[in-house]
């Protein structure tokens, strides 16, 4: 077991490092070194858990690296994978964090950043075609999967979008079987809210304050800025202005968006606030996947509930094209993005055996190189 929980660690500690582009990249890298490169399990299964992560609150990449770890080394695995994910973010984040606050500025990392998000395109790509094939079974799941691929690019929440899939899914199957049902689904649905009041210990109202967004967050950074804004602006705690930085952090380094809460809690109180933030913001993911599990095995084998489950993964597959399309519109739009991408697809796609890592290497390298021209 100590072997196991020693390769999770590596692996997910090495992904935390290179893991830019938000949670459809990360669960693409995910496709790519768990699926594909050490077959941890079945491509079906990790449909299902994506399918499962997007129904519950939380970073849906974050959630996904504790179901991987649990699959591979039980429980301990859940844990040491999470944390192994978001450490580097936290760590970065927090030097970041300490810098601003020590200098008032940001250091100058734009030129690295140029080449890695056409990079990250390929890696995309390659996980919706496999995962794809996997997700469409039926003339439905098309017709499912291109109207719910066209309401996220007209501008529909996608938790909406999978939410009103997996219900689409029910009536289909409830229309097929007249209404007669063998057996029931429940689905573990836990939203948490505290209640922050007044307290003294600034530390630990940061960590309510957290805790609580964690608890019930769904969506994109935009939806975090959204519940940031009222929790810390509207309270005085934090400026718009600094808030606009802490988010602006959390989207250009790796690992999950949500390590904004490390910065933002130094920001408040020092290293003992970004302790607590950061604690906050992922005690609810560890807590949602350690419920639900071990449930969506037995889940799937209910009827009804599997017929939910088979529309939700054609959803997530169909949002994770779109989060493609959209993505693509925005980052080749330039010779040298478009000349970065071009390579990377070439890389991703016939030298299949290229760890993800080195796909965002030389992305970052050719993109810094090519701004130099």
């Amino acid at each position: 077991m100590k072997g196991k929980l020693r390769e999770v660690a590596g692996v997910f500690l090495k992904m935390g490092i290179f893991a830019f582009g938000g949670p459809a990249a990360h669960i693409a890298m995910m496709e790519r070194e768990i699926i594909e490169k050490r077959k941890w399990m079945s491509h079906e299964h990790f449909l299902d858990l994506i399918g499962a992560t997007n129904l519950i609150p939380g970073p849906n990449s974050t959630e996904m690296t504790m179901h991987c770890g649990h699959e591979y080394a039980g429980r301990s695995g859940l844990f040491v994978a999470g944390i192994s994910f978001i450490t580097p973010a936290i760590l970065i984040t927090g030097t970041l964090a300490w810098l601003y606050v020590s200098y008032g500025s940001l250091p100058e990392v734009a030129p690295f950043l140029v080449g890695i998000k056409p990079a990250i395109l390929a890696i995309i790509a390659q996980a919706v075609l496999k995962l794809g094939k996997k997700a469409f079974k039926k003339t439905v799941h098309y017709i499912i999967g291109a109207l719910v691929l066209a309401a996220c690019l007209l501008g529909l929440n996608e938790v909406t979008a999978i939410l009103g899939a997996g219900f689409v899914g029910m009536l289909i199957y409830l229309a097929r079987n007249k209404g007669n049902l063998n057996t029931m689904a429940w689905l573990p649905w836990i939203l948490g809210s505290s209640t922050i009041g007044f307290i003294n210990d600034k530390s630990l109202q940061v960590f309510l304050i957290f805790l609580k967004v964690g608890s019930i967050l769904y969506g994109s950074g935009y939806v975090l800025f959204a519940y940031l804004d009222a929790e810390l602006v509207d309270r005085g705690l934090l400026t718009y202005g600094e808030l606009m930085d802490a988010i602006a952090v959390g989207q250009m380094t790796p690992g999950p968006v949500l390590s904004t809460a490390t910065f933002i809690g130094y920001q408040l109180n020092e290293w003992s606030g970004a302790l607590a933030a950061t604690a906050g913001i992922f005690l609810p993911s560890f807590l949602f996947v350690l419920l639900l599990n071990p449930v969506i095995p037995k889940l799937r084998k209910s009827q009804l509930f599997a017929a939910a489950l088979d529309m939700v993964n054609v959803a997530a597959m169909s949002v994770m094209a779109a989060v493609l399309l959209q993505m693509t519109w925005e980052t080749c739009t330039s010779w040298q993005n478009i000349l970065v991408a071009a390579v990377s697809f070439l890389l991703v796609f016939k030298f299949s055996k290229i760890s993800t890592p080195w796909i965002v290497v030389q992305g970052a390298l050719l993109g810094y190189v090519l701004q130099l021209i």
